[in-house]
C-alpha cells in the first residue's frame, strides 16, 4: 500500500533550508516519492502551527523509511538540522 510522508515546518534559517529542499527534492523522487503539498496554503485548526507543510505519496511504508535513511536524504538533512524545527511522519494510505 502507498504511505504519505508528512513534514511539518518552521523554517529559521531560509538560506540552510534552501540548500536541504534542493537536495531532498532528488532524493525523495529516486525512492518513488511525489510531492502531493509543498509549503501550499494551509489552515491550522488543532495542534502547533508550522508554517510549512509538505506531503509526499511513497509506493509503501518501506519505501519511505528507505529514502529517509539514504546517504542522499541524510546528507540533504544535514542542511535542516539547525535550520529549521520539524516533525515529520510516515503514515501508510487507507486503501479507497
Amino acid at each position: 500500500m502507498t504511505a504519505l510522508w508528512i513534514a511539518h515546518v518552521n523554517v529559521t534559517d531560509a538560506e540552510a533550508y534552501g540548500k536541504y529542499a534542493k537536495l531532498a527534492g532528488p532524493a525523495i523522487a529516486a525512492h518513488g516519492g511525489v510531492f502531493l503539498a509543498r509549503g501550499s496554503r494551509h489552515v491550522q485548526l488543532e495542534g502547533n502551527d508550522r508554517a510549512r507543510n509538505v506531503v509526499a505519496r511513497f509506493p509503501s511504508v518501506e519505501d519511505a523509511v528507505a529514502c529517509y535513511r539514504s546517504a542522499e536524504y541524510q546528507a540533504a538533512l544535514e542542511h535542516a538540522r539547525g535550520a529549521a524545527e520539524r516533525d515529520l511522519v510516515i503514515v501508510e494510505e487507507t486503501p479507497a
